[in-house]
């Protein structure tokens, strides 16, 4: 008898080939798509994400090994060792669990390779782990270069589906391509390892496992891992549902008032901007109306930011139900919203405003009371007023401010001549922002003498603004400027700090006399910083004055009284400005013991034509005699006006007779004793007291 060995040649059930695939290639999806979120995260999370792939990674290898083993007929007995089946599922887990993390690691593609080439090695010792746990009654052989091809093809396309995943940018479909060149690693590996078997079933063996048997170990084996992997799937969905969720939030939250639910601030500029382009496209035009809201800080003073929040709320809600989706309304902040028209003709556009001025002037009922606000609305059109979205919001803006100073009982529409004077100041005043952050106004000082003596008694700072483009800018203009937009309180402090630092700086012990305004006063702090910038620039307080108007007093008189006497207790001299032209009150003189008065120049003016103003100035000498209180003349310029002074019996004097406004140095000698006049710059037209 011719002993021949017996080569089967093996058979296979399609059925769980095809279970086998199926496991595969969802087993990749599931991999890939939790390998993403490990990459995206750090810490305790990538761990966890890194853990979760290793499972999917370790049930998709094993399953698809094992039912693709079991669809094989090898006409022998065949049991499988379960301890060695069971370390085939833990190396398949701990080795891709390693390749992932490493992976994961760096965002290069050094680590990626390396990391896919550990998970190639993975499947590798999961397959021939698992073909140890294989007992068959018959003699097996292996063909060693289908075995190196397979480790080869493992590792080839393993590390190429983990370079893949990482190329963000770079490949199109990455993923799809990642799990695809994972599905090849892991049949190709399987494949050919399984070519490279050969197994001759002994004569003596037994009958081999049927086909029934061996198809319900592969479908169960195939249904667990399908189950491992949808769990893994499902924790990948509903992470990426979550994330969803918590990123649309977000982008609510970033694109919606956090109060009233409007849309904010950036979602108004995003809306703007589309409807400009579909407005240019389709010939058609868009109006922007600017609207804040009159008597709202009332509604705060007198019953609370909560029921001002309550009235926004109910404002925003009523816009949107009366107004309709048409109309587009944002919150910009505070008690400032913006709304969007689209109109065909003025009758249509002016029909609308006018229902949005209704809307906002209507009486809401707030628990106990009745909030009646009514609101400044200003309107800039497309294509006539601004074909941009930052020139038609602008131009609104403009126009409500109009509204809103001339108290007008409509809304305003944008007029180019009317507005532009508007938009001129408030360019002004961030010129004059600026001016003060970098140092670039000047103090100068004009002499204030004795009459009968011509003694220096000291000097006022007056401020001047050259700005670089328009030259000097009148006192008179960036004054007020500076008082409507909130600036004049840091003047002030810029004025205070230069001048008393100037003042230390002199050669002589004169005063420096500078003026505070009505915001100044009425500002708690005020003592504190005077004694703070006394200390900083070493200026005895002695050699300090203060000047201010009665009207400033008047404002909040108790108060007012108050802040001066804790400026007048640092040792600081405070002298009533203009007197004769406010209230010229003698209780105010009788409250408050000051320790000069400042008659204003308008008398002076007419000292010499008028007997009238000569008696006005003899009264309030007479005055500042019986009080004890020095009096000065302000505005004089000729030689017969500082003679009636001098008849008169007045104290000191001022004016362009003694010197102009001069930056420095300043001197200290008199100006009554070496005339002509001083050779410093003329005045300003409309000069001006400041500090």
């Amino acid at each position: 008898m011719i002993n021949v060995a017996l080569c089967i040649a093996v058979e296979h059930d399609p059925w769980l080939v095809l279970l086998a695939v199926l496991v595969c290639a969802f087993g990749a999806f599931a991999i890939v798509q939790m390998f993403e979120r490990a990459r995206q995260t750090s810490g305790a999370q990538r761990a966890g994400w890194t853990f979760l792939t290793a499972v999917a990674a370790g049930a998709t290898i094993w399953c698809t090994h094992f039912v693709a083993m079991l669809a094989y007929e090898a006409q022998a007995p065949v049991t499988l060792d379960p301890v060695l089946t069971i370390a085939s599922l833990l190396v398949a887990m701990a080795g891709t669990g390693l390749g992932f993390s490493v992976a994961a690691m760096r965002d290069h593609w050094g680590w990626r390779l390396g990391g896919g080439l550990i998970v190639g090695a993975a499947i590798s010792a999961m397959h021939y782990t698992g073909m140890a746990a294989y007992r068959v009654d018959g003699i097996i052989e292996w063909r060693w270069g289908y075995v190196f091809a397979s480790l080869i093809c493992s590792a080839a396309f393993s590390g190429a589906a983990l370079a893949a995943l990482g190329a963000e940018g770079r490949i199109r479909h990455r993923r799809w391509i990642g799990a695809a060149l994972l599905v090849i690693a892991i049949a190709s590996l399987h494949f050919v390892a399984m070519t490279a078997l050969r197994i001759t079933p002994l004569a003596l063996s037994e009958a081999p496992l049927g086909s029934a048997g061996f198809r319900a170990l592969g479908l169960a084996t195939g249904l667990v891992g399908l189950v491992v992997i949808a769990a893994g799937v499902s924790a990948a969905l509903i992470d990426r549902q979550t994330r969803s969720d918590a990123m649309e939030r977000l982008h609510y939250m970033a694109m919606n008032d956090a109060l009233t639910g409007l849309p904010n601030r950036s979602s108004f500029q995003v809306e703007l901007a589309r409807r400009l382009r579909l407005a240019e496209a389709q010939d058609r035009k868009l109006a922007v109306v600017a609207i804040d809201l009159d008597r709202f800080k009332e509604i705060n003073d007198i019953h609370g930011h909560k029921a001002g929040d309550e009235v926004l709320i109910a404002l925003s809600r009523r816009m949107q139900h009366e107004l309709g989706e048409r109309v587009f309304v944002a919150r910009l902040g505070g008690d400032e919203f913006v709304a969007l028209i689209d109109w065909h003709d003025g009758a249509e556009l002016r029909e609308r405003i006018d229902k949005l001025d209704e809307v906002m002037k209507a009486p809401l009922r707030l628990g106990d009371f009745d909030a009646h606000l009514g609101a400044s609305i200003g309107v800039a059109c497309y294509p006539g007023d601004a074909t941009t979205a930052e020139g038609l919001t602008n131009n609104a803006d403009l126009a409500m401010y109009r509204a809103k100073n001339m108290r007008s009982l409509g809304p305003c529409f944008y007029d180019a001549v009317h507005d532009e004077a508007v938009r001129e100041r408030r360019e002004l005043a961030n010129d004059l922002r600026r001016a003060i952050d970098n140092d670039e106004l000047e103090v100068h000082y004009q002499v204030q003498a004795s009459v009968t003596t011509g003694d220096v008694t000291g000097y006022e700072a007056l401020l001047r603004w050259t700005h670089p483009e328009r030259g000097p800018v009148p006192p008179e203009s960036f004054i007020a400027i500076a008082e409507e937009n909130g600036l004049i309180l840091a003047l002030g402090e810029w004025v205070l700090r230069r001048a008393c630092a100037d003042a230390a700086s002199w050669s002589h012990d004169a005063k420096v006399a500078i003026n505070v305004s009505p915001v100044q006063l009425a500002h708690a702090g005020l003592p504190q910083l005077f004694h703070q910038v006394m200390l900083d620039t070493g200026l005895p307080p002695r050699r300090l004055e203060i000047e201010l108007t009665e009207t400033a007093i008047m404002a909040d008189r108790d108060r007012a009284l108050h802040v001066l006497r804790q400026i007048k207790a640092l040792g600081v001299g405070v002298a009533l400005d203009d007197f004769g032209t406010g209230y010229s009150s003698l209780e105010t003189l009788r409250a408050f013991p000051f320790d000069k008065i400042k008659i204003d120049r308008i008398f002076a003016t007419e000292l010499e034509s008028s007997q009238e103003a000569t008696a006005i100035v003899r009264a309030v000498l007479a005055l500042g005699k019986s009080l004890s209180i020095p009096v000065l003349a302000e505005g004089i310029e000729t030689d017969s006006q500082l003679e009636v002074l001098l008849r008169e019996g007045c104290d000191e004097a001022q004016g362009y007779l003694l010197g102009y406004p001069a930056l420095g140095p300043v001197s200290g000698e008199s100006p009554l004793a070496n005339r002509p006049r001083s050779s410093a710059a003329p005045p300003l037209a409309g000069d001006r007291k400041v500090a």
